[in-house]
This record gives structure tokens, sequence and C-alpha cells, in this order.
């Protein structure tokens, strides 16, 4: 089961009271019962029609069997599976594959543009290998992408290649249609009222889970179980005592909601992060979530904070200690606690209750978005990114042609490529740290320096005077993301912006967090203060059935997000670097020198 406690100080009293208010407006019982007017008092797209995942935990059961027998009929030197996906579609079977590992096949999630990630995901034989093409739409661009990349590398080395490829879309979509025309192994249908950072529990989440061979009966049970408590109309239901708890903080100042974790839960903050901050992020409100931040002594923190631990159940920690393994996350919440910060414990008794978390989560940010008054289902500034990245790839006005209808990219008649730095002369100055020098500062021979660096300290000086007690630096890193010397540069970029400023940190992979926590960054509160960071990408990696390359795709949805930050009037800093690490050092080092 599923338990959530907390100590909130003086915020807790108006949690009791929004609890009390809920209670005696009986909100539980009319977000069952699909009454939109807790949300909005007129009728509102995606409201009534987006409320479908309430029904997901029961519905599971009759996916089992339908899973079961295509997880059986596999052939056995099928022996992997990749999914193709971005945001919600993918995040989910991401923490399933992390946390309940199955006996079924090894999953890997390719939710990425960049062509490095493309290239290294080239280990993958796609005859020995199940594709899951995963879009609630069925026309998101990167999907389709990936997926004309993979099908074409699948083509190359079998005459069925349909039989490599399972879609997961909502009924009658454009992705649909293409799997049924290819002669798809299965296209399955997710329910059309269920949006896709709310489809954990359905088929998005599912059919992967049952092809690594996670047993889901025990797991959709417990979720039913879990969802019958959240329909208590009191202070016992998990979801709304979340939801109470996060919203209040945030209304009170506390809305950098930084999260903790025991073992085995370490990669559910990511689903955490793009179900909150998607669905609140907007109007000029929201909670931003902050995972993955380095840990800091508690007294560094600022009073804009509050913790939430994913914590296991005190059975669980005294099995872990009968064994010599301490739990960690305990102690830090306990010395959270003890300095002055609100902290909330969510305790789970056994990873079999993680699908009931996901939709403990969910209930959450439904009756935190009521508490905000926001509307949780929606992401009305998602698509600005969108139009403002087919513009920069194609210099024609967004919306027009194929583009207008799809997130395909239109046909060659119809585009013209982005050419190198033709925008970007147009765009504010850019920190340019891509110089091909062994240091920071270095003199090549003639002695000539190869960059301004006066220039790019100066610019480096005026971003971090820009931020401001109560903000946040979101970190856009337009990389790979498969690089561990990578992770490690962008970590210690967090521990160098966070010593400057003295404010939480974010960090985002472009294009993935586009569909997440990008609503937030340009709809939330402008509090936001962003580093776009992009590299010079391969540029010969091809998109099959298009006339474009993976390089130009991740340039204009950059080029997309950055235009869309301004258009919003956010403070951001572009910052171009190398193909190794050594631009973010090169960035660090300037971060330091002002700190």
């Amino acid at each position: 089961m599923i338990d959530v406690q907390f100590a909130l100080g003086s915020v807790g009293d108006a949690v009791s009271v929004r609890l009390e208010g809920w209670a005696q407006e009986d909100v539980a019982s009319r977000i069952w019962d699909r009454d939109t007017s807790i949300w909005s008092s007129e009728p509102a797209p995606e409201l009534g029609d987006r409320l479908g995942w309430l029904d997901l935990p029961g519905a599971g059961e009759d996916l089992i069997p339908v899973l079961g027998a295509i997880a059986r009929d596999l052939p056995p030197w099928i022996t992997d599976l990749v999914l193709l996906g971005m945001g919600g579609s993918s995040l989910a079977p991401e923490v399933l594959a992390h946390t309940i590992p199955g006996e079924g096949l090894p999953l890997s999630v390719m939710d990425s543009t960049h062509p490095r990630a493309v290239r290294d995901l080239g280990w993958i034989c796609p005859a020995n290998t199940i594709f899951l093409v995963a879009s609630k739409s069925g026309t998101t661009m990167e999907t389709l992408s990936l997926f004309r990349h993979f099908w074409s590398r699948t083509r190359e080395v079998t005459d069925h290649p349909g039989d490599h490829f399972i879609a997961i879309t909502d009924p009658d979509t454009p992705l649909a249609k293409l799997g049924e025309e290819r002669g798809f192994l299965a296209v399955i249908e997710a329910p059309p009222d269920v949006g896709g950072r709310f489809s954990a529990l359905g088929p998005f989440g599912l059919v992967p889970a049952a092809l690594m061979g996670v047993e889901l009966g025990p797991m959709i049970a417990s979720a039913v179980e879990i969802a019958d408590v959240c329909r208590d109309p009191g202070a016992d239901n998990p979801g709304l005592r979340l939801g109470a708890a996060i919203a209040e903080l945030a209304l009170a100042g506390r809305d950098k909601l930084t999260v903790v974790t025991s073992e085995p839960y370490g990669s559910v903050p990511d689903w955490i992060e793009q179900l909150v901050a998607e669905s609140t992020g907007k109007d000029g409100k929201g909670i931003i979530p902050v995972v993955g931040e380095p840990e800091l002594d508690p007294e560094a923190y600022g009073d804009d904070r509050a913790f939430v631990g994913i914590v296991a159940a005190e059975e669980a920690l005294r099995e872990a200690a009968q064994w010599g393994e301490e739990d960690e996350s305990i102690e830090r919440l306990a010395a959270l606690e003890a300095a002055g910060h609100p902290v909330i414990r969510v305790e789970v008794d056994d990873p079999v209750d993680l699908l009931g978390l996901f939709f403990v989560w969910e209930l959450a940010v439904a009756g935190a978005g009521a508490a905000l008054g926001v509307h949780p289902f929606n992401q009305p500034d998602v698509q600005l990114a969108k139009e403002l990245a087919r513009e920069a790839m194609f210099r024609g006005p967004a919306g027009s042609g194929e583009a207008a209808g799809h997130d395909a990219p239109p046909d060659e008649a119809e585009r013209e490529p982005l050419g190198d730095g033709s925008r970007r002369a147009e765009a504010d100055a850019v920190v340019d740290l891509a110089w091909d020098v062994p240091e920071y500062g270095h003199v090549p021979a003639g002695g000539e320096p190869s960059v301004d660096v006066h220039a790019l300290a100066s610019e480096v000086e005026r971003f971090l005077e820009a931020t401001e007690p109560g903000d946040y630096v979101g970190i856009q890193a337009y990389l790979a993301g498969s690089d561990p010397d990578e992770l490690e540069a962008l970590a210690a970029l967090r521990e160098a912006v966070s010593a400057a400023t003295g404010v939480a940190t974010t960090l985002g992979y472009g294009p993935r967090f586009l569909h997440s926590t990008g609503q937030l960054h340009k709809g939330g509160p402008d509090s936001g203060v962003f580093i776009q960071i992009a590299d010079d990408a391969p540029a010969h990696v091809h998109i099959p059935e298009t006339e474009t390359t993976f390089h130009e795709l991740i340039r204009a949805q950059a080029e997309g997000d950055f235009r869309a930050l301004e258009q919003r009037g956010r403070r951001v800093l572009r910052v171009r670097v190398g193909p190794t690490t050594d631009g973010i050092h090169r960035l660090i080092q300037l971060i330091e020198r002002q700190g």
C-alpha cells in the first residue's frame, strides 16, 4: 500500500483546512464522477475528455491475456526490446524496467533525436529486436523520425520488417494506419480519453512491462486496491493528502519540490518530474520539481524549498537493515526536517505497488491543479516550441503545408533547410565554448587568443546577475545523453551554478524535456532562468523517407525552444560546446570565476 505522511511546519494548518474543505465539498467523489467544475466553471478542451486515467487500474486486467499471448508467440531469436517514444509514453516503462526487473526482454528506451544517441544504439541487431513505437497522437515528429530510421535498418536484414514492430497509439491515428499498412506485429489502441503523462497504467506502460516479463497480475491488483483507497472522501485519501500538501506548500512560496528516494525507487523522480511540471506549470503558476540535484547541507537550502521522499515502508527498511543495508534517504529526510524544512514522506510497502504509486501521484496533481487554479490535463505552451522548430527547419510560416496538420517534415518541395549559423546571428549573444584549445584562456601559437575570453566572461556574469533568490536555473542539454563523462560534467555544472547563485537547479535533455518540463518553462512562473547547451551534432545521420537529418532536426528543436522562451520573456543563455565535455568544463570555470 501507499501511505503519505508529512511534517510541514506552519503550512500544515493550511493543508488541514484544505483537506477539510475538500471533504465537505465531496471533492473525491466528484473527481471520480468526472465533475469538471472542480477545475473550471466553464467547459474547457482536454478537461472532461481527459479523465479516463481514473478507469485504468481495473482496465489493465483485460490486457493481461492479450499481452501474454504476444509475448509467448515471439520467436526465440528475439532478444531485445527498444521503445521509441517521448515524454509520458517512455518514462513509465523506463521506471518499471529499473524498479521491477522482469525475466523477459531487456528494454532500451530511445527518446532522443541527437545523431550521436541514434548512432549509439547501433549495437542493436534489428533481426533480433522488437520495436515499440509509442505515440498518443500518432504524429509525434521525434517518434516517427526514429521509427523511419529503425524501419530502414530492419528492412536491410529481413523481408518482413513489420514483424518487428508494435504500435501503441490512440484509435485511428496516422501511426495506427501506418502499422496496418506496413504489417506491424500488433497495433495496440490506447484509450483516447487519457493524456500521455497520465497513461502509465494503460497500454503505454503495460505493453513494455509485459514484454519485459514483468508479472502484471499482482501489480494491477495492488493498483486497483490503492485506487479504491483513493476514493476516500477524507484525510485518509493518499492522493488528496499528497495533492493538498504540494499545492499549499507552493502557495506558501515553497514551490521547489525537491525529490529524495530510497532504493529501489531511484528512477521514479524522472516520472514525477514530468507529471508535476507539465500538469501544474501554466498560467504563470506551477510547482517546480527538482530531481537529481547534487545534495547540499540542509542549512544551504532556501525558504522556497519543500522535500518529498519516495521511501520504503518501515518493514522493508527493517528487513534491509538485517542484511546490513542502510537507507540514507531516511536519515537525509530527518536532517532536512530538523533544519526546519517541510518534508513529505510517501511510503511504499513493496515495488509491486509501483502502479499504485503512479495513480496516487496522478490524483495528487489533479487535486493540486484545483487548489492552484490551473487546468491539470492540458499543455497549452508545448505547441509553440513545435511550431517554431518547424519554422526554423523549413523556413516557412509555422503551420503551413503538411507540417500544419502533422508533426512530420513536409515534402522536399515545401522545405528549405536551415543553413549553418544563419539564424544564430539573429539571436542574442551565444557563449561559444567549442574552440579547439586544451585549456580555458589558452593562447595558441601566433599570440592571438582564439576567442574573446573577456566577452565570454562578461556574458556569463550578466546571466548570473539576472538570477535572483527564489529563482531556479534550468539546464537544457541538447546533447546525446549517453556519455557517462557528459553526465558527470553536467552534475558538476549544477553544483557550480548552485554555489554561484544559491538557487535550485534542474536538468533536462532535449528534445525529451519539451514534452514535459518544457510546459513549465514557458507557462509556469517567471522564476526560471535557463542555460541552453547545444553541440555540433554529427550531420550525416539521415532520416529515411525524408530529405532531412537528425542533425537538422535537433538543431531546429533547440532553436524553436530558444525562440519560444524568448517570446515568453524568459531569461535564457545559449552555450555552444564541442563534441567533448571540454566546453562544459569551460563553462564551469567561467561560472566559478564569477562566484
